[in-house]
């Protein structure tokens, strides 16, 4: 039986900025648009953390089934591990599925019945990440999925439900998230390119290579900060972005300077701090130049 801090730690706490951070952003851009609901924006927050959590109990789960798990560094796997069993995890993912859903129906009945249908594909997509018999994340087509649902979905889904409108400012903050985003998978990939080519599971670091990977993510993280330079033109404020840069930085150093393994593990929280960092000056530069 696992323990209260094992599920903490298995539900993977350090991509939680990855939920948080298009939040921020996609309420920054409804301040914006002077359409800012606290009480929106808190649903939103909800169902973003917990289809995060729901899809990383997912992943552990078929990752583990598969037996991808076994010999992967990095955080604690349930499954792979052995301190919880198969069905222990699924069930704990799809309970966080299912509060996620809920909040979503919520959210969706007080603005537009047609979200419903971005959060079922959220939903859809969360599982077959890793789940199903051919999921995409073995396709070199998890990038995608997380720039779509954790940046587009989430930061205009998020503006919409408040403001019942969208800019070309949220956009640009969606896009900008959703790039940060996928780099912190294509940091967590580089490192796991070793047991994942052993195991068959197709990343797109696998199909890229180290090399290429390396300068994937590199041109991901300063694709944000562009935006958040160009999104200047409609309001300065937005380059209050620009305090994450000392953290980037110092993650595509040491992703560029050919660290491999666990040498990698600190590059994860350094783009997730960055993500969060760089979400939490750009809405407040939104909220300002509203």
């Amino acid at each position: 039986m696992a323990t209260p801090a094992q599920w903490i730690e298995g539900a993977r706490p350090r991509t939680l900025p990855a939920a948080i951070s298009p939040v921020l952003v996609g309420t920054g851009a409804a301040a914006y648009l002077d359409g800012f609901v606290w009480w929106k924006a808190l649903l939103a927050l909800g169902v973003a953390l917990t289809l995060q959590i729901g899809v990383n109990y997912a992943n552990d789960y078929s990752d583990g089934i598969r037996g991808t798990d076994e010999n992967r560094v990095g955080p604690l796997r349930l499954v792979g591990s052995k301190v919880a069993t198969p069905g222990q995890v699924k069930t704990a993912a799809f309970t966080c599925f299912g509060v996620g859903a809920v909040l979503g129906i919520i959210l969706s009945a007080t603005s537009n019945w047609w979200l419903l249908v971005a959060g079922a594909a959220s939903l859809l997509g969360a599982w077959f990440y890793t789940g199903g018999k051919k999921p995409y994340g073995y396709r070199a087509l998890g990038e995608v999925s997380v720039f779509l649902f954790f940046g587009l979905v989430a930061v205009l889904g998020t503006t919409y439900v408040q403001a019942e409108t969208l800019s070309w400012t949220a956009v640009a903050g969606a896009v900008s998230i959703g790039s940060i985003a996928c780099a912190l998978l294509v940091a967590n990939n580089l490192r796991d390119i070793p047991t994942d080519t052993v195991t068959g599971k197709r990343t797109l670091a696998v199909v890229l290579g180290a090399a290429n990977s390396r300068r994937l993510y590199a041109a991901l993280v300063v694709l944000a900060f562009v935006l958040a330079a160009v999104s200047a033109i409609a309001t300065p404020w937005t380059l209050l972005a620009f305090i994450a840069i000392p953290l980037a930085i110092q993650s595509i150093r040491v992703v560029l300077g050919d660290a491999v393994g666990p040498a990698l593990i600190p590059v994860l929280k350094g783009t997730g701090l960055t993500e969060l960092l760089y979400a939490t000056g750009l809405a407040v530069g939104l909220a300002l130049g509203g």
